[in-house]
């Protein structure tokens, strides 16, 4: 067998993986809001306010207030969402959603979905708003299991696995959240910091917050996957 005929053999057996590999899209293009919308309850009955969300030297930021929320004109299945984030004066909260669908669906505030929480010291933290998802060891981290709920005065926070994984005030932290079917991984600045399964979602938009606190956001991008990283 000569080489030349090895060498096409390669080429047939790869190219179709090479041209199978997805690539990450920027959903925020440094300029404008395209792609997105927000949802501020307040701005309802005082359309003067000024939106919490605002471009500033090619950044997106939330100024964390009035609440709100900016959410994805598009809806995903099987992602990886990326960003980076840091807390632009002091560390406060926020949170990044993901199966996002009836919007106010929590106090007429939150929309129905999964929050992976921002808030300082506690990056990584599951909260269910109107869904619900499973994690290993959940009585021990969410609470006795009667009062496990997603709405009210519910338990619906699952604290995540680790801690000192956030970057010092002022730093950049990235994120990363992949959600295949019904299952969400989340990493903190490159560490595995929580996973749950059974999700009563698996696809819908995606949101930032505005949520009391000034965060500044970049790199904000999607990339198609089929299942979690391991």
């Amino acid at each position: 067998m000569t080489n030349r005929f090895l060498l096409l053999i390669c080429i047939f057996i790869t190219v179709p993986l090479i041209s199978q590999a997805q690539k990450a899209k920027s959903i925020f293009n440094g300029k404008d809001l395209k792609g997105w919308h927000t949802d501020v309850p307040v701005m309802d009955k005082d359309p003067k306010l000024k939106t919490p969300f605002i471009i500033r030297n090619g950044l997106l930021v939330s100024l964390g207030t009035p609440g709100g929320h900016l959410i994805s004109d598009a809806q995903y299945e099987n992602f990886r969402f990326t960003f980076q984030y840091r807390f632009a004066g002091k560390p406060g909260n926020c949170g990044a959603l993901v199966f996002v669908s009836t919007p106010r669906a929590l106090y007429d505030m939150f929309p129905k979905s999964i929050e992976v929480q921002m808030m300082h010291e506690n990056a990584g933290d599951f909260w269910c708003i109107q869904e619900d998802i499973t994690t290993p060891d959940m009585e021990k981290r969410r609470g006795p299991k009667e009062k496990w709920g997603v709405n009210g005065d519910k338990l619906r926070r699952i604290p995540n696995l680790t801690d000192g994984t956030e970057k010092p005030l002022g730093q950049w932290n990235s994120m990363t959240i992949e959600c295949v079917k019904n299952s969400i991984k989340v990493w903190i600045n490159g560490v595995f910091v929580n996973y749950g399964y059974n999700a009563t979602a698996q696809k819908g938009q995606i949101a930032l917050q505005s949520e009391g606190s000034e965060v500044e956001f970049k790199k904000i991008e999607i990339t198609p996957i089929t299942q979690l990283t391991k």
